[in-house]
C-alpha cells in the first residue's frame, strides 16, 4: 500500500469517526436536551422575546419546578451575571476573573437587584447581553444589542399552586455563519445544553434552600471531561501518525462516545467518569502488555 492509499483510508476512517459522533450527538442527544425538563405544553406556549430571533438555528425550551413562588426565585434571577451573581453552574469555568470571586452568589445581593430595560449584563469579560424587557416576578429578556437581534434569553415564571412555581427559559440564537463569531455561536451549540440545565438546578437549589455544591465536586467533573477530550484527541493524533492505526481509531470513537456520555447524561459524576477511566486503564494495560 503507497502513501496515497494510507493518507486516503485516513482521512476516510476520520471522516467516518467523526460522522458517527455527529450522528450521535444530532439525534440521540440534540433534541433531548433542546426541550429539557420542558412539557409539551411548554414548548407550545408563546414567551415574550419569541418576535425578536426569527428563524433561529438554535430554539431550545428548558424548565423546572421549583418550590416557591415567583417573587421567591425572582430576586435570583435578576442578579445573575458575570461580575454579579455568577450563574449558578460551573463557578470553575463561568466565574473565571470575575472581581467578586469564583463562586456564585449563594444568598440574595441586595445591590444586584436593581436592573433595568438597557443594562448591559455580561456573560464573560468580553461578552454581554442587554436587557430588553421585565416584568418582575413574571419575566426578563436579555437580547444582543444588533438590531434585529441575533440572539434572545427569556427566564419565565409561571405558578402552579401557592407553593410552586415552573421556571422556563427559552433560547434564540441565529448562527453568524459568514464571520468569526460562528466559533462562539458553535461553542454554544455544544456548552449550552450542559450549563443552562446546571444553572436552573442551582436557582432551584437556592431558592429550597439546598446546601451549595461544594467547589471540588465541579473540579472533579470537569477533569472527568477533560480525560475523556484528551483521550479523543490523542486517539485522532495516533490514528493520522501510526502506521498501524485501526486499534487508535477504536479508541478514538469509544473515547468520543465517553465524551459525549459525560458531558450530557447528567449522571452522577462517579458513573460520567467510568468510561473516561475504563478507556485509560485498557489502554494503559494493553501498552504494558505489547512491550
Amino acid at each position: 500500500m503507497n502513501a496515497v492509499e494510507i493518507v486516503f483510508r485516513k482521512s476516510l476512517a476520520i471522516v467516518v469517526l467523526l460522522g458517527v459522533l455527529a450522528g450521535v450527538y444530532c439525534f440521540a442527544i440534540r433534541p433531548e436536551k433542546l426541550r429539557w425538563g420542558a412539557t409539551p405544553e411548554e414548548l407550545a406556549r408563546p414567551l415574550p422575546g419569541d418576535d425578536l430571533v426569527l428563524a433561529p438555528s438554535f430554539y431550545a425550551t428548558r424548565a423546572v419546578i421549583i418550590a416557591g413562588r415567583p417573587q421567591d426565585i425572582w430576586p435570583w434571577i435578576v442578579q445573575i451575571g458575570y461580575n454579579r451573581a455568577g450563574f449558578y453552574g460551573y463557578d470553575l469555568i463561568e466565574n473565571v476573573g470575575s472581581h467578586r470571586g469564583i463562586r456564585s452568589a449563594w444568598r440574595i445581593v441586595p445591590e444586584l437587584q436593581r436592573l433595568a430595560v438597557g443594562d448591559q449584563v455580561y456573560m464573560s469579560a468580553i461578552a454581554y447581553l442587554v436587557v430588553h424587557a421585565l416584568v418582575p416576578d413574571r419575566f426578563l429578556i436579555w437580547a444582543d444589542a444588533a438590531q434585529p437581534p441575533a440572539s434572545a434569553f427569556t427566564f419565565a415564571l409561571f405558578p402552579i399552586d401557592e407553593h410552586h412555581t415552573r421556571l422556563v427559559i427559552r433560547i434564540r440564537l441565529r448562527y453568524h455563519w459568514t464571520d468569526r463569531r460562528i466559533l462562539l455561536d458553535l461553542f454554544t451549540e455544544f456548552a449550552d445544553h450542559v450549563a443552562v440545565p446546571k444553572m436552573l438546578l442551582g436557582i432551584k437549589d437556592r431558592v429550597e434552600g439546598r446546601p451549595i455544591e461544594p467547589l471540588a465536586a465541579q473540579a472533579f467533573e470537569i477533569a472527568v471531561w477533560l480525560i475523556a477530550f484528551l483521550e479523543f484527541g490523542v486517539a485522532l493524533l495516533l490514528v493520522v501518525v501510526r502506521r498501524r492505526w485501526w486499534r487508535a481509531w477504536i479508541v478514538a470513537l469509544l473515547a468520543g462516545i465517553a465524551l459525549l456520555f459525560a458531558l450530557y447524561a447528567r449522571a452522577p459524576v462517579w458513573i460520567e467518569a467510568l468510561p473516561p477511566l475504563a478507556i485509560l486503564a485498557g489502554t494503559v494495560w494493553k501498552s504494558s502488555h505489547d512491550r
